[in-house]
């Protein structure tokens, strides 16, 4: 059971829900809720018009870009590969070694992908 501040994900109390002995055994995860597909698409999106404006305005030739977007709540992390394909992790702004996270991915992705015979650009991953 997903629960946001002090209700439950169908807008229930979670002491109500706790109350009732029918919900036994319980398992409750309390945080922010979960992106939707929709949020993920508009936040990538979002972040690449500004990765694009970025590089454009950078004032350093050669410049790659945005590799890390900072807030309060979250860290966007980017790692551009050679060829243009951006990896983009959400990270909590306390973690760290998100860096050699996004090259191990990449190095995953170009083992799997790129090393199949069947694989062509733009194809999505399942």
């Amino acid at each position: 059971m997903d629960v946001n501040g002090k209700y439950t994900a169908d807008g229930k109390e979670v002491l109500e829900y706790l109350g009732d002995p029918a919900h036994y055994p319980v398992s409750i995860r309390f945080g922010r809720p979960r992106l939707t597909s929709n949020e993920k698409l508009m936040l990538a999106s979002m972040f690449h018009s500004l990765f694009a404006i970025g590089s454009q305005l950078s004032p350093e030739q050669g410049s790659s870009g945005i590799e890390m977007l900072e807030t309060d709540t979250f860290k966007l992390h980017c790692f551009q590969t050679l060829t243009g394909i951006k990896f983009v992790v959400l990270a909590d702004p306390r973690q760290s070694g998100i860096d050699s996270l996004l090259r191990k991915i990449y190095e995953i992705y170009s083992d799997f992908a790129l090393k199949n015979p069947f694989y062509s650009l733009e194809m999505p991953i399942r």
